[in-house]
């Protein structure tokens, strides 16, 4: 919102309180000139009962002085035109007197006093509805998360509550001041503003206009103090000077908000810290774990290239060097491109790219991939022969499935079947890996898909990021994919990924 000037609405204006003079005036010579002919039926002392009567009725709406103008009127009136003799402020009678006397104290007493028990009413009223107003922001201060979400709330109350905009300059987490412009229009300070809001902010006293410092300039600054650290400034610009109950009201309303930034505040510094600490784990287990996989199959590579270079082999040893090569060159290739994939999830550059495919097409590519990781296992895959096409994206399954399968090879003894089944069931793709491995323990299948993630006691290397980049390719699909263990032995994996078939898809357009 922008900062704007705008005035306090008080009970009793300047031009209120003088069109009530006015008022006051009014009624009483109306009064007079309706009781003239009453006096001459029911004589003078009744005219008096009737002017007390509306001298009451004044102070139940307007404040005293008004009421004592009424007063002293009235007495004065009924002196002058009712009391005999007439047209005179002279009284004859000594009961006369005395009454005159006694009309004007009782009327000045009954304003006095109903203007008194009035006015205590309206302070029980504003002391009501400034606790209900300090409920709701502590309430909904509570509630919010965030520092824009503080600074909306914040900002609706005290336009609400005192009718003045306001602009907050917070401080960046190293004690330096930054306008807050995040949920208003920017408002550039003057130099000597901003000096003086950072005056108020070192200081934690407020100055500026309506204050004994700087009283000259057009904002107020107030300081934003937590019980461990000082928020900001929040400048404003008030119609007047606030009253002492306004002043207190208007520091409580500072404090809950400045209490409300101060949490926000701590809680950003706590994520930043736990943030910073998990990126060095991070940064560490990264690469300790990339320093150690690449060594190996670079170690294989330089090792078998400098044998064949320097040594004569006959060629069943050449081809098992070359093979060596070969298998490490894949290992190679497969760590470059999980750390590729991971960077395209990270940086959240990865599209969709949704097309129709064979799933047929799909196992076949996975199988040949992974021929020689393969060869001391059996893939059996299994896909329905009605299997229809489905709508996905290629290269991206065909890497979540590659992932699956490699994950298996890690952990089955030598020689086992790993599964591959594969079929359309309700308007979902469902791909499944299973083996009869070992398992994973209950207590690490919820982390599985987790980045850098490793089974304590996995012997088998890895980067652990194998299983996050499925997760990560599947949910880009808006798919699912979960782990089990399964009851005589081994794991199974499963992926769920809403698509549509050629079938559906006609059956739509021909609708």
């Amino acid at each position: 919102m922008d900062l704007k000037t705008e005035q306090r609405k008080f009970p009793f204006s300047l031009s209120a309180r003088i069109n009530h003079y006015l008022l006051s005036i009014f009624i009483i010579g109306l009064t007079a000139l309706l009781c003239t002919p009453l006096s001459n039926q029911q004589g003078y002392h009744v005219v008096s009962f009737i002017l007390l009567f509306v001298v009451s009725i004044l102070a139940t709406f307007m404040a005293i002085g008004p009421v004592f103008v009424a007063a002293t009127l009235s007495a004065l009136v009924w002196n002058f035109f009712f009391i005999p003799p007439n047209l005179t402020f002279h009284i004859d009678k000594t009961e006369d007197i005395l009454m005159f006397g006694m009309f004007f104290i009782i009327a000045l007493v009954d304003g006095v006093l109903t203007t008194k028990v009035r006015r205590q009413e309206r302070l029980a009223r504003e002391r009501e509805e400034r606790t209900n107003a300090l409920f709701q922001l502590t309430r909904e201060l509570s509630k919010a998360s965030g520092i824009d979400e503080v600074l909306t709330i914040a900002l609706e109350r005290i336009s609400n509550h005192f009718s003045m905009g306001a602009f907050f300059i917070l401080q960046d987490g190293n004690n330096i001041l930054h306008s807050s412009g995040r949920l208003q229009k920017e408002k550039k300070l003057t130099p000597e503003e901003y000096q003086l809001a950072e005056w108020v902010f070192t200081h934690l006293q407020p100055a500026g206009r309506f204050t004994p410092t700087h009283s000259n300039v057009q904002y107020s600054f107030y300081p934003l103090p937590g019980t461990r650290l000082n928020a900001g400034v929040v400048a404003v610009k008030p119609g007047r000077l606030f009253t002492a109950d306004e002043k207190a009201f208007w520091d409580t309303f500072l404090t809950q908000i400045a209490n409300a930034l101060e949490r926000e505040f701590l809680g950003e510094l706590a994520q930043k810290a736990r943030f910073l600490v998990e990126s060095d784990r991070l940064y560490k287990t990264l690469f300790n774990s990339i320093s150690h996989e690449f060594r190996i199959p670079v170690a294989t590579i330089m090792g078998a290239s400098d044998s064949l270079m320097n040594s004569i082999h006959p060629e069943s040893v050449k081809a098992d060097l070359f093979n060596e090569i070969f298998t490490a060159s894949l290992r190679l290739n497969r760590l470059i491109e999980n750390l590729l994939n991971m960077s395209r999830l990270e940086s959240g550059q990865l599209s969709v790219r949704l097309d129709w495919y064979d799933m047929n097409d799909l196992a076949n590519k996975v199988a040949e991939d992974l021929k020689e990781e393969l060869k001391a296992f059996t893939l059996k895959v299994s896909i329905p022969e009605d299997m229809p096409l489905v709508k996905v994206d290629f290269g991206l399954l065909e890497q979540s499935m590659y992932n699956l399968v490699i994950n298996s090879t890690q952990y089955v003894p030598t020689g086992s079947e790993i599964e591959l089944n594969i079929r359309y069931e309700d308007g979902l793709l469902m791909i499944q890996v299973k083996d009869r491995g070992p398992g994973f323990p209950d207590k690490a299948i919820k982390d599985l898909f987790n980045k850098f993630y490793r089974v304590d006691g996995n012997k088998t290397g890895g980067l652990g990021l194998g299983l996050s980049i499925v997760k990560g390719f599947v949910e880009a699909h808006k798919g699912t994919v979960s782990v089990r263990n399964r009851k005589d032995g081994g794991s199974a994996f499963t992926i769920q990924i809403p698509t549509e078939n050629p079938n559906i898809h006609n059956l739509l357009l021909n609708q």
